[in-house]
C-alpha cells in the first residue's frame, strides 16, 4: 500500500482537529455525561471509522479495507477490556464526574502519541526481521493464556500505579485534592501538581501497557503502518465515550476475557503461519519459505466478529440467569447519568466542590 506523505499529514491533521474540537467542547462546559449523549458520540466515532474504511475500499481496494476493519474491530474490542482498569483508576483517584471525560481525552491523546512511536518501531522491526512475527505470536498466545486464567479467577487484576506516576509523586509536590480541571496550582507562593495531572498520566501509561498486546495483534492482521495507526486512532478516539456508554454493562461482560483470549490466540496462530510462509530462519527448512496455508482477511473478520458476538450474548444470558455473577465480576461503576435531571444533580454537586476549591486557591495564591 503506497501512502504518500501528504496523506499521512492530512490524516493526522484531521485526527488532531477532531480531538481539539472535542477538547474544546469538554472544556467549554464540563458536565456529567448521560447515556444518550455517550450513545450519540459513540455512533459518531464509529461512523467516522466506517467512512474512513469505505474511503480505503474506494481508493485502495477491498483487501486493505478489510484489513482496516479487522484491525479496528480488534483494537476496539481489546479496548473494552481496558475499560475495566480505567474504571478502577477513576475510582481510586476519586475523579469528579464532570471532569472524567477530559481526563480520558487527554490520557488517550498521550497514549495515541506513544502508540504512534510504538507502531513505527514495530513496523521497522518487521521490515528488517521477519522472525519478529514469531515473537509477536508467542506474546499473543502467552497473553491469551493469562486472560483465560484471569477469567477463571473471576476477578480483574488489581491495578498498580505505574512507576513513572510514582516517580512524579516523589519529584513534584502533589495536592491532596482536585482543583477543578487544573493540572497545576500555585498555593502560598509554591507551584503544586494536582491529582488531575497524575490521573491523566496514569490513564495514558496504562493504555500504553495494554498496547503491548494490541499492537502485535493488529500487526497479525495487517503489516501496513498507515492502517495500523489509523485503526488504533479511531479505536482510541471512540474509547472514552464507550467508557460512559457501557457504564454498568462492563461488569456484565463476564466472558469477555475468554473471547479476547480466543481472538488473540487465533491471531497468534495466524502470525505463526505468516512467519512460516515468509521464513528466513536457517534452521527451519534451510531458511526457505515453508508452504503453509495462510488465513485470509475475510476469515479473520468472520472469526473476530463471531467470537465477540458469542461471548457478549453468552455473558448477558448468564448474568440474566444468575445476577450474582455480575457483582462478583466488578464492584466499581462508571458515574454516568441515566436522565438529564440526574446529570444536573451530579453537575451541581461537583461544581460546588470546584467553586469551594477555587475560593481556597484565590485565598492562598
Amino acid at each position: 500500500m503506497n501512502v504518500p506523505v501528504w496523506l499521512w499529514f492530512a490524516t493526522i491533521g484531521g485526527l488532531v482537529a477532531i480531538i481539539l474540537a472535542d477538547l474544546f467542547l469538554v472544556d467549554h462546559k464540563p458536565h456529567a455525561v448521560t447515556i444518550k449523549e455517550a450513545t450519540r458520540w459513540v455512533l459518531f466515532y464509529i461512523a467516522l471509522a466506517v467512512l474512513f474504511g469505505l474511503g480505503i475500499w474506494y481508493f485502495a481496494g477491498a483487501q486493505y479495507a478489510g484489513e482496516f476493519f479487522a484491525g479496528y474491530i480488534t483494537e476496539y474490542s481489546l479496548s473494552v477490556d481496558n475499560l475495566f482498569v480505567f474504571v478502577i483508576i477513576m475510582s481510586s483517584f476519586a475523579v469528579p464526574a464532570i471532569h472524567q471525560h477530559r481526563v480520558l481525552l487527554v490520557g488517550i491523546v498521550i497514549a495515541l502519541v506513544m502508540r504512534g512511536l510504538f507502531i513505527a518501531v514495530g513496523a521497522a522491526a518487521i521490515n528488517a526481521l521477519s522472525w519478529v512475527f514469531y515473537l509477536f505470536a508467542a506474546f499473543l498466545i502467552y497473553t491469551a493464556v493469562n486472560m483465560v486464567r484471569q477469567g477463571m479467577g473471576g476477578d480483574e487484576d488489581e491495578w498498580k500505579e505505574p512507576k513513572v506516576v510514582g516517580f512524579v509523586r516523589r519529584v513534584l509536590p502533589v495536592t491532596d485534592q482536585f482543583h477543578g480541571s487544573r493540572t497545576t496550582v500555585k498555593l502560598d507562593g509554591k507551584r503544586w501538581v494536582t491529582p488531575m495531572l497524575i490521573v491523566m498520566i496514569a490513564i495514558g501509561l496504562t493504555d500504553l501497557l495494554f498496547a503491548l498486546d494490541s499492537i502485535p495483534a493488529i500487526f497479525g492482521l495487517t503489516q501496513e503502518p498507515f492502517l495500523v495507526f489509523t485503526a488504533n486512532a479511531f479505536a482510541l478516539m471512540g474509547l472514552r465515550q464507550l467508557y460512559f456508554l457501557l457504564g454498568g454493562l462492563l461488569k456484565k461482560l463476564i466472558y469477555l476475557s475468554y473471547g479476547l483470549a480466543v481472538i488473540l490466540a487465533f491471531i497468534g496462530v495466524k502470525l505463526v503461519l505468516h512467519a512460516l510462509h515468509e521464513n528466513e530462519l536457517p534452521f527451519l527448512n534451510g531458511g526457505q519459505p515453508i508452504p503453509v496455508p495462510e488465513v485470509s482477511i475475510a476469515v479473520s473478520l468472520l472469526v473476530i466478529v463471531g467470537v465477540l458476538a458469542i461471548t457478549t450474548v453468552a455473558s448477558l444470558v448468564a448474568v440474566r440467569r444468575r445476577p450474582e455473577l455480575a457483582e462478583a465480576h466488578g464492584s466499581v461503576a462508571v458515574p454516568v447519568a441515566h436522565t438529564r435531571e440526574e446529570a444536573e444533580a451530579m453537575d451541581r454537586h461537583d461544581r460546588e466542590i470546584d467553586e469551594e476549591m477555587a475560593r481556597y486557591d484565590r485565598e492562598h495564591s
